[in-house]
């Protein structure tokens, strides 16, 4: 049975969920020849994708859009996540930025963040290690690799936004958030086409490739074509977005 087959099926099963907003980030260290990119290994007691290598990422939360930052998001970066369909609105695009580095801090214990003259505002919760280091986070240094939404049919649906930020973004490592009963129980920098990428899911593969042919032409720039995978017509397809200068 093919991938479109099972998805087909599946969709018959299953009634219409609407996609949830989500952020992935990927780290790319780029000091070596080859670049490498950071991915974690998944428990095996989870549910989904158990002893897996994934990027950090998950649901936008409503108080992302409420977190206090060092630099607000580049205005290129704000017109791609705006481009495409369904419209969205400048603080839903802004969210999904933090949602990635909230996501990332949370999932590895690395955080993008920036130090602040004075007092910096008490954050709770997930933010509290930005508070604890004196920094606000900062989405400045992120760009939009692809979007991509999970199709029809399938019980947990989301509208995914990649994005990349380069490892000298990284502020601040909490300790202690890789364990043996974590969600991620390991994390290991990889060069781009190594074994444990190989193991990705189908459509985090399609991004790393577009990632490896953008870091392919030099530095990253906002005015590169976005791709955006979204299942149409009984068949997933890709769109380009592409933000103009």
């Amino acid at each position: 049975m093919s991938e479109t087959e099972k998805v087909e099926k599946e969709a018959d099963h299953h009634p219409y969920y609407r996609p949830k907003d989500a952020a992935t980030l990927i780290l790319v260290d780029r000091t070596a020849t080859i670049p490498k990119v950071l991915v974690g290994k998944r428990h095996e007691k989870m549910v989904f994708m158990p002893g897996k290598f994934v990027f950090p990422g998950g649901r936008v939360d409503k108080s992302d859009n409420r977190v206090p930052v060092a630099a607000p998001i580049p205005k290129a970066l704000e017109a791609n996540l705006l481009k495409g369909s369904p419209k969205i609105t400048p603080s839903r695009a802004r969210s999904l930025a933090i949602a990635a580095i909230r996501e990332a801090c949370e999932e590895t214990g690395l955080c993008l963040g920036r130090k602040r003259d004075g007092a910096v505002p008490a954050l709770e919760g997930a933010w509290k290690p930005f508070t604890e280091a004196g920094l606000l986070p900062d989405p400045s240094g992120l760009f939009l690799i692809a979007r991509a939404i999970t199709p029809p049919g399938r019980v947990r649906r989301f509208d995914t936004r990649f994005f990349t930020a380069d490892a000298s973004t990284i502020a601040h490592r909490v300790d202690g958030v890789i364990h043996a009963e974590a969600e991620l129980v390991e994390l290991v920098w990889v060069e781009i086409g190594s074994k444990p990428l190989a193991d990705l899911h189908p459509m985090t593969r399609n991004v790393l490739n577009e990632l490896e042919k953008r870091l392919a032409t030099g530095p990253l720039r906002h005015d590169a074509p976005v791709p955006f995978f979204h299942f149409y017509g009984g068949a997933m397809r890709m769109d380009t977005i592409v933000t103009d200068q």
